[in-house]
């Protein structure tokens, strides 16, 4: 189909309502394109970026249309993650951060209609998940801070950054090591845990002004992956917060998570898309070079010769594993009713996002191989890809990290098999 859109080559049977929307991706594109190279050799965050995606409406993406918002689901945001991936994937990561935000207004939302919450605390929590939602349709851009340096043996993220009571509202003192839009979101939503927690169950998010006082940025990011998110993190140094932009009750993150329907808060897919897309990109610019450049002596492609004719099957066999890995997991997150029970899901997701990410590293690694030093540039789509997908290898949890977890989750579910209960 030669009006395939760029989304359709994740996510290839949309349905009308979501191609109208991937259009909307689609027509933002060629600008994104364009700025990509000088944005990371700048190492900056586009700010007119977020104006463009503003305009296309596109902030509001995931959003209930009930709350302003288009009315996508998963589906929509994989395959918008995926070709803003194609063409600037600093941009594409810094908009699923954006967009994992929706989860704190959705999940609470389907945990008072399960119940999870008594009548005293509906109304508060009615109220700070609707404000997620309805500052996001209206054009907010939301950067998500959960992420920390300190690090603990037994989770993936561990909270330090604390809530303490204040008169009408909290103080929060912490620091956020990770967090893309750093200086550029209108508000960092931040995941904090009441003083004196020590559980998941204090665990508590705020609302918290890009400019408050008390909000510093940490030093500039230099990091190996994509260089232009303005993933520098925040310092909060007595930061006031009001009642009114916070969700403090004891328990309520962990209750809405149980609605999720599988990884994490239900949309950790969408950032491997992220590299998908990116691994495309790279894919098809080194593929349209050795087929169109020939050796001098036979006047054959380059993309002939039995070195590079092995490469391209090994890039081809990469690309093609992210892809049903990608498409396996959106299946299970998003089929109604759904294919397999939770724990599944999550599972599944542990094994995929390793699997993902380290497949798309495979597929820059070969560009880069069958470029040669011609391809050796960092200002390049090879060398950029290579660096950029290299931060895949390492985001949230490693591939062992995640195998480790499905391989525990297999043989713990098989040991409680081997246990029953007598009559003595």
């Amino acid at each position: 189909m030669n009006d395939r859109l760029t989304g359709e080559r994740l996510v290839d049977d949309m349905s009308g309502a979501e191609r109208a929307r991937a259009e909307r991706v689609e027509s933002v594109l060629p600008a994104l394109r364009a700025a990509a190279a000088k944005a990371d050799e700048e190492a900056r965050f586009p700010a007119e970026h977020v104006t463009m995606l503003r305009d296309a409406g596109l902030l509001g993406l995931v959003v209930p249309e009930e709350y302003g918002g288009l009315g996508g689901t998963l589906r929509d945001l994989a395959a918008a993650t995926f070709a803003l991936g194609t063409a600037c994937p600093s941009t594409a990561l810094a908009y699923f951060f954006h967009n994992t935000s929706a989860s704190r207004g959705l999940l609470p939302l389907e945990a008072i209609e399960a119940g999870l919450f008594s009548g005293d605390e509906i109304p508060v929590v009615r109220a700070f998940a609707e404000k997620v939602l309805t500052r996001m349709a209206s054009g907010a851009w939301l950067a998500n801070f959960a992420s920390e340096s300190v690090k603990s043996s037994s989770a993936n993220i561990t909270i330090a950054t604390t809530a303490r009571r204040s008169a009408g509202g909290w103080t929060l003192d912490g620091e956020k090591s990770f967090g893309c839009a750093t200086g550029v979101a209108d508000y960092y939503l931040t995941t904090a845990k009441l003083e004196g927690s020590q559980t998941a169950e204090g665990l508590v998010t705020f609302f918290v002004p890009r400019d408050a006082p008390g909000v510093s940025t940490r030093a500039p990011w230099d990091g190996l992956g994509m260089r232009a998110t303005a993933n520098n993190g925040i310092r909060l140094d007595g930061v006031f917060v009001s009642d009114d932009e916070g969700l403090a009750i004891p328990g309520a993150f962990t209750r809405m998570l149980q609605m999720s329907r599988g990884s994490f808060v239900g949309n950790q897919l969408a950032i491997a898309a992220v590299y998908a897309g990116c691994a495309q990109n790279v894919y098809d610019v080194v593929i349209e070079q050795l087929t169109r450049k020939t050796f001098a002596d036979t006047g054959r492609p380059i993309a002939s010769s039995p070195m590079h004719q092995q490469l391209i099957g090994d890039m081809t066999a990469n690309l093609e594993t992210a892809y049903l890995w990608l498409r396996r997991q959106l299946l299970l997150e998003t089929s109604e009713p759904p294919l397999r029970p939770k724990a599944e899901v999550f599972r599944q997701w542990r094994l995929g996002k390793g699997a993902v990410t380290e497949a798309c590293y495979q597929v820059a690694l070969g560009a880069f191989k069958a470029s040669g030093t011609s391809g050796a540039m960092m200002g390049g789509v090879v060398g950029r890809a290579l660096r950029d997908l290299a931060m895949g290898l390492v985001m949230t949890f490693p591939a062992e990290r995640g195998r480790l977890e499905a391989a525990q989750m297999v043989t713990q579910a098989k040991e409680n098999e081997l246990f029953a209960t007598a009559e003595r």
